[in-house]
């Protein structure tokens, strides 16, 4: 709750304070790198950074603290959880950011902010009163979802959370991972009652929005210009800056200790690079990678088709999904893992389909397909039809249009979608563990596993794969349009 409250707030602040200027602008070109960093990957690198050994202690130490040899910290897995809500931050953040900007554009916040400005309103005052209460209804499933994601987490409790009791997720994966098969059945108890906990604090954080629309009332109707907000605006963009750099410090501090040779307390950098780490773990690097990217590119694919068809389809009949097709496309992202993946297992098993490449692939494509469509589906609708009908005026059919005209007309969206599939499949855990049973390891379960007390080393060159892989979709998702484009711009030679 704390998690996603803080994000929230983060986000709208940071929208009403600085929407529209340069460095608002320069953090959205930012945003590409930290979405498409693992959930893992960012708290392993965190609690690298922020450990009593960490890079932070490391660079103010001796000469700040006087440490001399690392304090006895509790720090990545302190009994308040304070490291977890800080590095689910440093990834929700940007989420709802993200949606946030999808939503400005499809409320026409332009032309509301500059009406309100004309009236004399305060920048801040402005977004708050007028833009506000329009993007909040577009972006309410996404805060669900991150509330349902914080609540059940598993990946990033079992690298930062307290161990003394654990969250009641990781607690459900140990129960069902239990030999003992007496287990199974508290496991599936908790799995319901985690449910039942995430339900009741969406309903809470209804009952919390109903209040907040009540009790806000006067003041949206009170006439109060309000000021420009130029301290508002330095906070929030300094505070995102902030958070910004611990993400790439995070990082950062993967990629060395994958080339530390010796790293000792209190230097603040390694005394000697080498690349033994890679060279040790390359055979042992082969098989996770491989099906990482394997299960990762089938899931992407088949999620992408479907899509594409779900959105051709709605063209050619004149469809128009509503606010229950949405939840139902959601369902997947509301509902915690440890409730229904718990259930699925069971069902393969039934079905012989259990530790099979294929149960891995569905599994992941329950989450893939949902961020797949939610990528897509605006720029697919915002294609102006005209397109569309000037080609089957000129003899084409439906077929011909959708190959030749709609398709190369928004590869760029397409590209980007594919590659926000292959990331949200890069950094899936539970799903791998459920489905392949222990048979197929990703660099996601490799990694996690190391993190619980191997060396650092092995575990940072773990990680560095596994966030080097989304970044490389990303990559090519930005530079092969502007391959293409710039093939296209070239005269051809007689």
């Amino acid at each position: 709750m704390l998690a996603t409250g803080l994000s929230f707030l983060a986000v709208m602040l940071l929208c009403s304070a600085a929407h529209g200027t340069r460095p608002f602008r320069w953090m959205q070109a930012a945003l590409l790198p930290v979405l498409a960093t693992p959930h893992a990957a960012l708290a392993i690198g965190f609690a690298f950074l922020a450990a009593p050994s960490g890079w932070i202690a490391r660079s103010i130490s001796p000469w700040a603290t006087g440490w001399d040899r690392p304090p006895d910290l509790a720090i990545p897995q302190d009994p308040l959880g304070l490291s977890m809500v800080l590095a689910l931050c440093l990834k929700e953040i940007p989420y709802l950011l993200l949606m946030t900007l999808g939503a400005l554009d499809q409320v026409g916040a332009a032309g509301a902010l500059r009406v309100a400005r004309s009236l004399g309103y305060g920048p801040v005052s402005a977004w708050m009163k007028v833009v506000l209460p329009q993007v909040y209804p577009q972006i309410r499933l996404p805060v669900y979802a991150v509330l349902a994601f914080s609540l059940s987490v598993v990946d990033v409790a079992l690298v930062l959370a307290p161990t003394h009791p654990p969250p009641l997720s990781v607690l459900i994966v140990r129960w069902a991972a239990d030999r003992d098969l007496a287990l199974m059945f508290p496991a599936g108890a908790a799995a319901c009652l985690q449910g039942l906990l995430v339900a009741a604090a969406i309903g809470a954080w209804r009952l919390g929005e109903a209040a907040v629309a009540r009790g806000a009332r006067p003041w949206l109707v009170g006439g109060g210009r309000g000021g420009q907000g130029r301290a508002l605006a330095a906070t929030a963009i300094g505070a995102a800056g902030a958070l910004g750099l611990v993400s790439g410090l995070s990082v950062l501090a993967l990629a060395l200790w994958s080339v530390a040779a010796a790293w000792r307390f209190p230097a603040a950098l390694p005394q000697q690079l080498t690349l033994e780490t890679w060279s040790r773990q390359v055979h042992g690097l082969a098989s996770p990678t491989w099906t990482t990217l394997s299960v990762g590119l089938a899931a992407t694919a088949i999620a992408l088709a479907l899509v594409l068809a779900c959105l051709e389809n709605e063209q050619r009949r004149g469809l128009r999904p509503g606010r229950r097709a949405l939840w139902l496309l959601y369902a997947p992202l509301l509902v915690p893992q440890t409730a229904f993946l718990f259930g699925a297992q069971i069902a393969l098993v039934r079905l012989d389909l259990d530790a099979t490449w294929t149960a891995l692939v569905w599994a992941h494509l329950l989450f893939v397909l949902p961020y797949t469509f939610l990528s897509l589906a605006d720029p697919w609708r915002a294609l102006d039809p005209r397109y569309a009908r000037t080609a089957a005026c000129l003899g084409a059919s439906p077929s011909r249009v959708f190959w030749r005209v709609k398709v190369p007309m928004l590869v760029r969206p397409i590209l980007f979608a594919a590659a926000v599939g292959f990331a949200v499949s890069a950094g899936q855990y539970l799903p791998t563990v459920f489905a392949g049973a222990g048979r197929f390891a990703t660099l996601t379960t490799e990694a996690i596993t190391l993190a619980s007390g191997s060396d650092r080393r092995i575990v940072g060159a773990y990680a560095f794969v596994q966030t080097a892989l989304p970044l490389a979709a990303y990559g090519l998702a930005i530079g092969l349009p502007l391959l293409l484009s710039s093939r296209r711009r070239e005269p051809r030679r007689a």
